[in-house]
């Protein structure tokens, strides 16, 4: 009799999501839909650009915005890099030398745009974290000149998942009369993310980190809030992004949006996550540390040190549970993270970090089986007894 395939854990939701099935159904009507040209006024064209303003209205109506200040674009990155340096070429015509903040922490698709305007005269200040992860807005305010055209805080931050007062940040930015941007990526479709509580004049989002597929992503651009577009052309968008819109992807973003918000993961995300972190303390007591903030986090996310062994390591003897040693967009680097380095953390914890993300499709029996198997893990790398906890 030959053996039952053993089952495989995902807990990278993180690096990217399924496509949920409403998601799906929605692909699959808009592929035998409407195929005009969103820009025509004849039928077929009407009949798509009807459309893409609903999946515009079930975006607008997730973040607390208006659909004219929804801007479709190809993801999360693009969306980063339309913020700021739309913000640059905007501001380059009063300044000679802009100057931006940002936090030590921030993805690389904001802190290589950033590195990328310093080649073209553009001044940049990186704010610190505390040992959580966290900004302090005082260092924002201590950070602003004359000069500063923008300030870009992410709201959650995909390693350790910590949150941002970005409320208290944006409120400091519009006192000094200055740009504030939020990279939302991993917080959309995970906690409540509100334009008008956050206070953000611009906000970038990526679909395929809430269930929509790769390739799809937008900017809330507050109106009043003018840039300079990346892709000049015909008047898509409002003249904001240049291209023939595509249909398929941007309705299923809107129909991703339209999950988040009619049936949110919160809670349930929040309960499995709770349960993995607290087995790997019953399994393996102080062995595994938390990293990250306690209680201000995306609820998804546990991203714990096993002290005494490599996290890339623990992982490749636990092949059947897909997670991460930090971010997926430099994984295979294996540089030591700079999120963790700007906590400050010792180089033990750096080097035994593990991001494990829990999603919607996640099972508490998944969960209990992953705890299960990164200790038995644990053990044989350290030498310990390798004998099983019984869940």
């Amino acid at each position: 009799m030959s053996e039952s395939p053993r089952r495989r854990i995902y807990l990278d939701y993180n690096a990217t999501c399924p496509l949920a099935d409403p998601v799906r159904e929605a692909i699959q009507a808009a592929a035998e839909g409407p195929f005009g040209n969103p820009s025509s006024t004849h039928w077929a064209g009407q009949e798509a650009r009807a459309a893409l303003t609903e999946a515009r209205r079930q975006l607008a109506l997730l973040l607390g915005a208006t659909e004219q200040e929804i801007v479709f674009t190809s993801g999360g990155s693009e969306a980063n890099n339309f913020a700021i340096k739309g913000i640059f070429w905007r501001a380059a015509q009063r300044f000679r030398h802009p100057h931006f903040v940002t936090s030590a922490i921030e993805h690389p698709a904001v802190h290589a745009p950033l590195g990328f305007l310093q080649r073209l005269g553009a001044e940049v200040t990186f704010v610190p974290v505390d040992r959580f992860g966290q900004v302090d807005p005082d260092d924002v305010r201590r950070a602003l000149r004359p000069q500063t055209v923008l300030v870009t805080i992410m709201h959650a931050n995909n390693e350790v998942g910590t949150l941002q007062p970005i409320a208290e940040i944006a409120r400091i930015c519009r006192e000094h009369d200055v740009c504030f941007h939020t990279d939302a990526a991993q917080s959309v479709g995970k906690t409540t993310v509100d334009v008008a509580r956050l206070g953000c004049d611009l906000l970038s989002l990526a679909g395929h980190k809430f269930y929509a597929p790769k390739g799809v992503g937008a900017l809330y651009v507050r109106e009043g809030v003018e840039l300079e577009p990346l892709v000049h052309g015909a008047g898509h968008e409002r003249g904001r992004r240049a291209g023939t819109e595509n249909l398929l992807l941007d309705v299923a973003l809107g129909a991703a949006a339209e999950l988040a918000r009619t049936d949110p993961a919160e809670a349930h995300l929040k309960s499995l996550a709770d349960r993995l972190l607290e087995r790997l303390h019953e399994l393996l007591d102080d062995a595994v540390v938390l990293n990250g903030h306690p209680t201000e986090r995306i609820p998804n996310t546990v991203n714990v040190s096993f002290l005494g062994v490599s996290g890339r390591e623990l992982l490749e003897r636990v092949p059947d549970v897909a997670a991460s040693t930090g971010s997926a967009c430099h994984e295979r680097g294996g540089a030591v993270s700079h999120v963790l380095a700007a906590m400050g953390l010792d180089r033990a914890r750096q080097l035994g970090a593990v991001r494990l993300s829990v999603g919607r499709m996640t099972t508490q029996d998944e969960v209990d089986e992953a705890a299960e198997l990164l200790a038995t893990a644990y053990r044989h790398l350290t030498g310990r007894s390798t004998e099983s906890v019984s869940v």
